[in-house]
């Protein structure tokens, strides 16, 4: 290849719209529209603590009334998970501790239940930004504080493998029914992972693969009495209905407001609206109201979307839809323009 070829190639790949290379580093390219984001949508909350810089999950607290759990993404951060109220002020922080505890990952939080049946927290240590080069990922829980205030536990450490290999992941959720939790994976092609009934500490916990994931999942919640599970995405929440358990077929979705780096979801206590937030100092939290027929716990559910119908204008398609065609036709399209531009200036030289 001539230099004034190799340099043609250099500018056009330089030009040229990057896939994203781990979901952490960049969203995927599809549109970001607020036209379909309900009615009624307000921020609830900004995380006004300087401390909080790059919140990856949020839940509901089952202890205490309009109290959420939210924690840092991975980077120069303490392994610190944070209690807020409904200000987004910070009322208590928990410094997790233990054997196997550390913040490689941390990309979400659930609330369930610990052994002796007490409400329970969940951080989600399932981020790869190597997309699964990790060989096992870790769930840490400890017991959800009588009252929120400073304190440093010693978390319970659990370690997972995905029986089909490594797998990045953002979303993490458990049943409140029977605390079984589920890990989803963050890929063009993500599943729905399911762990062990019964977690063992002190051996590795296979998660195996129930069903497939929206585009990119960033986060999931099961609704307080779960019989719904929503799955958000950068753009949007998707909702199953969970009467049969999970899988469960999908019950309607809804767009969320265009945010920075949107990554975190959690059902309100009451179940009537879902909170996202997003990365970022002073972040927003988003309250969304949910579907109608989701929010009273009964009445019929939207029906599943059309895999071969054509998204609405600022609309991910679920799956294997447009969404991933968009993508894989845009990289082609990128691909000609180079290999065009280069036919072309090795003919000149």
């Amino acid at each position: 290849m001539t230099k004034s070829a190799a340099l043609a190639l250099a500018v056009l790949l330089a030009l040229a719209p990057a896939a994203p290379a781990s979901a952490s580093a960049a969203p995927s390219p599809e549109p970001s529209g607020t036209g379909n984001v309900p009615e009624g949508s307000e921020i609830l909350f900004r995380l006004t603590d300087p401390r909080i810089t790059e919140s990856s999950g949020l839940a509901a607290s089952s202890r205490h009334e309009g109290v959420y759990w939210t924690h840092n993404d991975s980077g120069e951060h303490p392994a610190e998970v944070y209690a807020v109220d409904g200000d987004g002020a910070v009322l208590a922080t928990v410094t997790l501790s233990g054997e196997g505890v550390e913040l490689r990952d941390w990309e979400a939080v659930a609330l369930g239940t610990d052994e002796a049946g007490e409400p329970a927290v969940y951080v989600g240590d399932i981020g790869d930004n190597f997309q699964g080069g990790w060989p096992s990922v870790r769930v840490y829980r400890f017991t959800e504080p009588a009252e929120p205030a400073d304190a440093t536990v010693e978390a319970e450490a659990f370690t997972f493998t995905y029986a089909d290999g490594g797998r990045d992941a953002e979303a993490m959720m458990v049943d409140p029914r029977d605390g079984r939790l589920y890990i989803i994976s963050k890929e063009v092609a993500g599943g729905v992972y399911a762990a062990p009934e019964e977690l063992d500490p002190d051996a590795e916990n296979t998660l195996e693969r129930v069903d497939s994931a929206p585009l990119y999942a960033t986060d999931a919640s099961f609704s307080p009495d779960g019989s719904y599970y929503a799955v958000r995405t950068y753009w949007g929440a998707t909702f199953y209905d969970a009467a049969d358990g999970v899988p469960g077929r999908s019950a309607g979705r809804v767009g969320l407001p265009e945010t920075d780096q949107g990554e975190s979801l959690a059902f309100t206590a009451d179940g009537s609206a879902v909170l996202a937030g997003t990365e970022g100092p002073e972040s927003p939290v988003w309250r969304v109201p949910v579907p109608g027929h989701i929010a009273e716990g009964g009445g019929e559910p939207s029906p599943a979307p059309d895999a071969s119908a054509a998204p609405e204008e600022g609309e991910e398609q679920v799956g294997s839809g447009p969404s991933a065609t968009t993508l894989i036709l845009t990289g082609a399209g990128v691909a000609a323009a180079v290999i065009i531009g280069i036919v072309l200036l090795v003919r000149r030289s």
